[in-house]
């Protein structure tokens, strides 16, 4: 025959998480999502940065790249670099 089981009651109540007011968990959502969106911008950041060394590196690639391609990357140094200050500049004052 199997042992019996039974219900045994966790009386611990220090272990026992305080409840949150709708407000309180409002604002804890609200915190959570800004750090989530300036992880997020930092992550464009960086993304938009690594474009711009490799477009750095086919504007210096010489004539391995069709002249074309070379200018085209150059310009797109000089455009990453500006949105990337702009970003920063924005999430700075707002974030």
């Amino acid at each position: 025959m199997s042992p019996s089981l039974s219900v045994v009651a966790d009386n611990d109540l220090k272990s026992t998480p305080k409840t949150q007011t709708v407000a309180e968990r409002v604002r804890s959502l609200q915190s959570e999502a800004k750090q989530l969106a300036k992880d997020h911008v930092r992550s464009l950041s960086a993304q938009m940065l690594a474009v711009e060394q490799m477009a750095a590196e086919i504007a210096e690639g010489g004539e391995a790249y069709p002249p074309g391609v070379r200018e085209l990357a150059s310009r797109l140094v000089e455009d990453i670099e500006a949105r990337v200050q702009t970003l920063e500049a924005i999430v700075s004052r707002t974030l």
